[in-house]
């Protein structure tokens, strides 16, 4: 797969446009979803904190018909809590093979890698993140990652990141008129 061009580098017209295919959002949950701090909790274990931002983008997204999944790495209570909170239906854990769970999603929904975007900040991210149409990634993401993406959020992980990347969709679809679906419950979450 071609490199993708810098985040720097790439106007907003040119974003917008990419985004307007985009029918489906994935998210790494550690350092995308959350701020990367783990507390552990005596008789409940380790548990992260998750903002409320986040969460309400990424359910105005979903009214859209923008679909949203989570592909992590780890696997928690908290953060399958969280998934089934939102409604998020396509939620993977505990494999840093993510493009494996891409894989599985395209094959469900029928969507084409290009009408993806994901964001992730860390090195086994970056597979997926140039496979998808649309990639992005935070501030504190490696340099790695940060070389590898279509876009960095001004926001932190954790902190409104992922509230910034719905935003763009959504509005993206608005600015070209794209009419969607809400998108079939066809899986439920691992």
């Amino acid at each position: 797969m071609p490199k993708k061009k810098s985040a720097s580098k790439k106007s907003t017209s040119k974003i917008s446009k990419q985004l307007k295919d985009i029918r489906f959002l994935l998210l790494d949950v550690d350092g995308v979803l959350t701020d990367t701090r783990l507390w552990w909790i005596e008789g409940t274990g380790w548990t992260r904190s998750f903002s409320v931002k986040d969460g309400y983008g990424i359910k105005l997204l979903m009214k859209t018909g923008v679909d949203v999944g989570i592909i992590t790495a780890g696997d928690s209570k908290s953060v399958r809590e969280r998934a089934k909170v939102l409604g998020i239906s396509h939620a993977y854990f505990g494999d840093e093979d993510k493009v494996k769970a891409l894989k599985k999603i395209m094959e469900t929904t029928g969507l084409k890698a290009e009408n993806f975007a994901y964001v992730g900040d860390e090195l086994f991210d970056i597979p997926l993140l140039k496979e998808v149409g649309f990639s992005a990634t935070v501030p504190h993401a490696v340099d790695e990652v940060k070389e590898s993406v279509d876009y960095i959020t001004k926001s932190e992980g954790g902190m409104g990141a992922v509230r910034e990347i719905c935003d763009m969709i959504r509005k993206s679809h608005e600015t070209h008129s794209v009419k969607l679906t809400p998108p079939q419950k066809i899986s439920s979450a691992q």
